[in-house]
């Protein structure tokens, strides 16, 4: 008699040519990720390969009752590391049945400015720090930490190993080899100042493809700690008082910042990032001014100063590309649960497109 993992776990390539994609897409609140599955033929190398579908709006908070259909239109395909095989995960972006973007799609104003002939010369790159805190479930207290109490004082967490120290990290390195296997450009991994946060990073990914990947990163991570009985939380000040907040600082250069003389272009990027300080603060995530305080490690939230390796800057530039005269820089001012799409093309639209005035 077949176990239920033996049932989940059948291999289905030797018994039928069809597979399963599971598309997914962002919910009413911004944040929420949504998916569902279908069974298509296979194999599946492109998006445009795979039919647009629909879903109940008004159950998502993205559309009225009385006309609640929205259209998914597949944009990026990753293999499925649940399902394995050639089975898919498939980031999509939402639509009216008319083919306007619904207003939660910020992947569409994002694809605009990437498909710009100046940027797309820029072939921007982005390199995205993405942190976010495990919380027990049922209690939504941060893993590891007593219950309705606190854990020593931050110091011995960050990088840490140890049972007293670690908290999550099975999890956290499923996540890590499943966005591999996923096809994600994972870069690396470390747990974070606060007991029970961690931190992945994603890039370099080159224009749209960095929101992609970190939706799509996400996504598995919510699912991996769904097995896990864990709750994933990016609020970017989970735990009020002396602890470190959550971020999603944005790593950038463009083609123009990686040559020879890059390091002026970075400076002139960076002024430009500054006179379009609030506006960039209001579109980088939900209750971040409890996180940009001026103490750990961020820089005011009404502030905008930049440094070299300075860690309590709205920008840091490496001592790196200070010596060699070009590279990148790090806007640390994200939030943890602040959209890619969003920030990512933000960025761009201001260092490149923006004439500064």
């Amino acid at each position: 008699m077949a176990s239920l993992t033996d049932l989940v776990n059948l291999d289905l390539s030797d018994c039928t040519d069809k597979i399963i994609a599971e598309y997914i897409w962002i919910g009413g609140s911004g944040i929420d990720l949504r998916s569902k599955a279908r069974t298509v033929k296979g194999p599946i190398t492109d998006p445009s390969q795979l039919p647009k579908w629909n879903y109940d709006g008004s159950s998502t908070g993205q559309a009225p009752g009385e006309d609640s259909e929205v259209i998914l239109y597949p944009q990026a395909i990753f293999k499925d590391p649940f399902r394995k095989g050639d089975n898919i995960l498939v980031m999509c972006d939402c639509y009216t049945p008319q083919g306007e973007p619904i207003p939660t799609n910020k992947r569409y104003n994002a694809a605009k400015v990437f498909s710009h002939p100046d940027v797309a010369a820029e072939v921007p790159w982005y390199g995205i720090e993405q942190e976010y805190t495990l919380l027990q479930k049922d209690v939504n207290w941060p893993l590891g930490w007593p219950v309705g109490g606190y854990p020593g004082p931050q110091g011995p967490y960050y990088c840490a190993a140890g049972a007293d120290k670690a908290f999550g990290r099975d999890v956290v390195d499923a996540h890590y080899k499943a966005c591999l296997y996923a096809g994600i450009n994972i870069s690396g991994i470390n747990g974070e100042v606060m007991p029970g946060q961690w931190e992945f990073q994603v890039g370099p990914s080159v224009g749209i493809s960095a929101g992609d990947e970190i939706w799509v990163a996400r996504y598995i991570l919510e699912r991996i700690t769904e097995i896990a009985g864990i709750v994933l939380s990016l609020d970017p000040k989970p735990i009020q008082g002396d602890w470190n907040g959550a971020g999603a600082h944005t790593n950038y250069s463009t083609k123009s910042m990686r040559e020879a003389g890059g390091y002026e272009v970075i400076k002139k990027a960076i002024e430009k990032l500054g006179k379009r300080h609030t506006e960039h603060i209001a579109a980088y995530g939900e209750g971040n001014e409890r996180r940009l305080t001026g103490r750990h490690e961020t820089a005011d939230i009404n502030t905008f100063k930049w440094g070299v390796a300075n860690r309590g800057a709205s920008i840091r530039v490496g001592r790196d590309t200070e010596r060699e005269g070009k590279g990148y820089f790090e806007d640390r001012r994200p939030a943890s649960n602040m959209d890619p799409y969003v920030v990512t093309g933000m960025i761009a639209e201001t260092t490149i497109l923006w004439n500064g005035n």
